[in-house]
């Protein structure tokens, strides 16, 4: 069966918050076992949220803080390695470039750290541990 085309678009996090949320508690708080209370924050509310859909269907999410931090980057385990990750970013980074902000930074969860290399992002600080799993923060742009 061929897949649909990946799209992403920017998301309303009061509309489409049962996608959102259906979306990280798989992968973050099921898969990776985040705490909920962890997971969801306040800056959800002033955030810029992003959604990728195959067909209609929603498999991934990111958000956008106004400080330039992307965050949250999250795909459905049946829709992973299919490049759906590098179109949600794409799309992030286009948003960021759009309002300005030539900077965009994240903490990415050490094994993720390569597929962000490959955007442009370098990793700017030592091994940290983040709801018990290692990250590094990273940065791309000026």
């Amino acid at each position: 069966m061929p897949m649909n085309k990946i799209r992403v678009r920017v998301a309303d996090w009061l509309k489409d918050n049962a996608e959102i949320r259906r979306i990280r508690e798989a992968v973050f708080i099921a898969e990776q076992s985040v705490p909920p209370e962890l997971e969801w924050d306040s800056d959800d509310d002033g955030a810029v949220h992003f959604l990728a859909f195959e067909g209609d269907f929603p498999i991934g999410t990111a958000r956008l803080l106004p400080s330039g931090e992307i965050g949250r980057v999250s795909v459905l385990k049946d829709w992973r390695g299919l490049k759906v990750g590098d179109a949600l970013m794409e799309a992030v980074i286009a948003e960021t470039e759009r309002r300005g902000q030539t900077r965009q930074f994240l903490s990415a969860q050490v094994y993720a750290a390569p597929f962000y290399e490959r955007l442009g992002f370098k990793v700017v600080s030592d091994e940290f541990l983040e709801v018990g799993i290692p990250h590094v923060d990273m940065v791309r742009g000026d």
